[in-house]
Parts: C-alpha cells; sequence; structure tokens
C-alpha cells in the first residue's frame, strides 16, 4: 500500500491566481525514460536520464508510479506509429501516479501526492509525465497503483468503442476479438455493465476461460473453430449486433458472416493485415451493415476530455463497488529496467490482460 500524503493547496500571491505549485521531488530537472534512438527490436529500448517536462498551462506533472504496455507501444518502437505532432516522442499511453506540480492556469481540486491515473499521447515510460489535467482521474481508493496503470487507455478504449462509437444498447449481442487482452477483458465487462451479451474469440481454451470467468456468454477458439458458425449458433442464425475488431484483414469474411442484418463491425486495429480480397463491399451491403473505425490516440483533447468524463460519471464508480463490479486484469509486472522483456512477453502473445511496468519499485 502507498501512502498518500495530501497537502492541499498553497496560495501564492494574489489567492484570485492560479499558482505554480511544486513538492520537493520536483527540483531535480532531470528523469529516468526509456528512449528509442533507431526503430527496430526490443533491444532498442534505452534506459537513460532525460529532461522532466516542461509544464504547459492547464498541466499536471505526475510522478509516474505504473505505466503498462500497449499494442501501440510496440508499434511506435517499430517506427510504426508515431506520436501526434508535438507530443512526447517517449512511447507509453497511460500511467498511474502522484500528482507531483500543478503547472499555471489549472483549474480543477487536484491536490499535490493525490493518487491519479491518465490517457497519454505519448510520454508514459518515464519516472515524470505532464498532463493536461482533463485527462486525470482519481485512482479508485480501493485499487493500488499498479492495478491503476492498467485501467486509463486499455478501459476508456473499450468504452469509446461501446459507448461513442457502436453506441450499444441493452440486449445486443457484441463479439470481441482477442477477448482476453487488455481491451478484451475491459469490454466484456462493460458490455455486461450496459445489459448487453459479450461473446469471444481468443487463441487458447484458458483464455477463453478467462474471459468467461469475466461474464462472457461464449467463447470461441479462433485456431480451432469457425468463429462464424459459434456466433450462428449462439444467436440462432441472427449474428452479433456489435463486433470490436482488432484483427481486421485476415478475419473479414468471417466478420461479415458474423455480423447480423443493421450490424455495426467497428474496427479498431489490424493486427491480422490491412489487405482484403474478395468481395467485402457487395457481402457487407447485402447485410446493410454499418463499417465504423476509430482509433483514440489522434483524437483532439477536446474528445479525450469529454470521453474521460463520460467514463469518470458512468464506470469508474463501478471499480469502488462492494464487491467491485469491474475490475481490471493484469497479467504479469515488470520493473522499467526490464521493459525490453515485457515487449517480448507481448509480441509472443503470451499475456492475459494487461502487462505493467513498475517505474517505481513496489516497495516504495
Amino acid at each position: 500500500m502507498h501512502h498518500i500524503l495530501h497537502t492541499g493547496r498553497f496560495l501564492l500571491g494574489n489567492p484570485c491566481h492560479t499558482a505554480w505549485h511544486k513538492c520537493c521531488s520536483s527540483f531535480s530537472k532531470m528523469m529516468r525514460a526509456v528512449c528509442v534512438d533507431v526503430p527496430g527490436g526490443p533491444e532498442n529500448l534505452l534506459l537513460r536520464s532525460v529532461p522532466k517536462p516542461q509544464l504547459k498551462d492547464g498541466e499536471v506533472l505526475i510522478k509516474v508510479h505504473a505505466t503498462a504496455l500497449n499494442r501501440a507501444d510496440l508499434l511506435q518502437r517499430r517506427g510504426l506509429y508515431p506520436p501526434p505532432p508535438g507530443e512526447s516522442d517517449i512511447i507509453g499511453l497511460e500511467v498511474a501516479g502522484t500528482v507531483d506540480t500543478l503547472g499555471p492556469g489549472v483549474k480543477g481540486d487536484w491536490r499535490l501526492d493525490e493518487r491519479v491515473m491518465a490517457l497519454l499521447p505519448g510520454g508514459g515510460y518515464a519516472e515524470y509525465v505532464s498532463v493536461p489535467e482533463q485527462l486525470l482521474m482519481p485512482v479508485p481508493s480501493n485499487l493500488t497503483l499498479c492495478e491503476a496503470a492498467a485501467i486509463p487507455e486499455t478501459w476508456l478504449t473499450a468504452f469509446q468503442l461501446l459507448a461513442f462509437v457502436a453506441q450499444v444498447k441493452e440486449g445486443e449481442v457484441v463479439l470481441a476479438h482477442a477477448g482476453a487482452s487488455g481491451v478484451g477483458t475491459a469490454a466484456v465487462q462493460l458490455v455486461r455493465l450496459f445489459g448487453a451479451v459479450p461473446v469471444v474469440t481468443a487463441g487458447s481454451a484458458e483464455k477463453l476461460k478467462i474471459a468467461e470467468n469475466l461474464g462472457a456468454a461464449a467463447g470461441f477458439n479462433y485456431k480451432e473453430e469457425s468463429f462464424a458458425q459459434g456466433v450462428h449458433d449462439f444467436t440462432g442464425g441472427k449474428g452479433a449486433n456489435i463486433i470490436l475488431d482488432c484483427v481486421g484483414g485476415s478475419n473479414w469474411e468471417q466478420n461479415v458472416r458474423s455480423l447480423a442484418t443493421d450490424g455495426r463491425w467497428v474496427l479498431y486495429g489490424t493486427m491480422g493485415g490491412r489487405s482484403v480480397n474478395g468481395d467485402l463491399l457487395g457481402k457487407l451491403l447485402a447485410k446493410r451493415g454499418h463499417l465504423l473505425c476509430s482509433l483514440l490516440r489522434s483524437r483532439s483533447l477536446q474528445y479525450k476530455a469529454e470521453l474521460v468524463k463520460a467514463f469518470s460519471h458512468r464506470v469508474l464508480p463501478c471499480f469502488s463497488d462492494q464487491p467491485a463490479s469491474l475490475r481490471p486484469v493484469i497479467d504479469s509486472t515488470f520493473n522499467l529496467e526490464d521493459i525490453a522483456d515485457a515487449h517480448r512477453h507481448m509480441e509472443a502473445n503470451k499475456n492475459t490482460g494487461k502487462i505493467v511496468i513498475n517505474v517505481v519499485p513496489q516497495d516504495q
């Protein structure tokens, strides 16, 4: 457990103006961070000392205790998914930690040393990261910072796909590919929370069992069976109303077969390739299907702020229920010094749920 000291705000000068607050750990101008000088394999991840972020108006500096891996991190390391213009080129899309410094213009009631988690456009693989205050969320009291680090990018992605993009309705059937991944395990729980019915695909019986324990009504091993036939049988031939697809090209034919008439196929990744050969448009048209594509990292700050606000209101309290309605699923933890091994673990598809990186050793 981490001891949290709530110091409150110190007003400097005119109390009508927002002051710039610092705690003692801010005085050092350098920090450790993972850098990539040359795109390539995990061996190209280098831990070195770099300058701390400079706070812009409305930003908060977080002392990072933990971050978590996402598939986008692997692509960025290989030079295939650069950060948005003007953002940090340090990898990492989510963190949990404590408030270190309040920048000029911060309006929220954030306190020094308060436990927070945040969605990032980049910069998470470091000891400190600057974040627009609109992207901060308080950490539920019953979660550790290690657990909280597994929430922002993954759960906000799943929430965005279901609530903002697909606009899931009660009673609908939702097919989630990679049902034991970070987004998959979040999606299964959110589908249940929204009163819909989750079914999943995964590549092993063990992963299917984990998804089913989280609430999946059915699971299909894509390596051993046709998931399209499984969805057909489960729905009595009606098909899935929503498909959450991070695979792309290699799944397109089975996806169209699985889709209900007027269904929504939401594409948010292309792990199975980007090319499609065949009559995709004709078959999709015959079902009056909707093909919806979505990314989160490239969205505007306003969009992300609205997403965080909606998630904080509708979902975040469910992590604190007794017993908790929702929980992050953590596969494994690595120290920041072992970040290359963490990347290899994800690239080997060994993980079920999130891979968390401890930036501050757990005994601190």
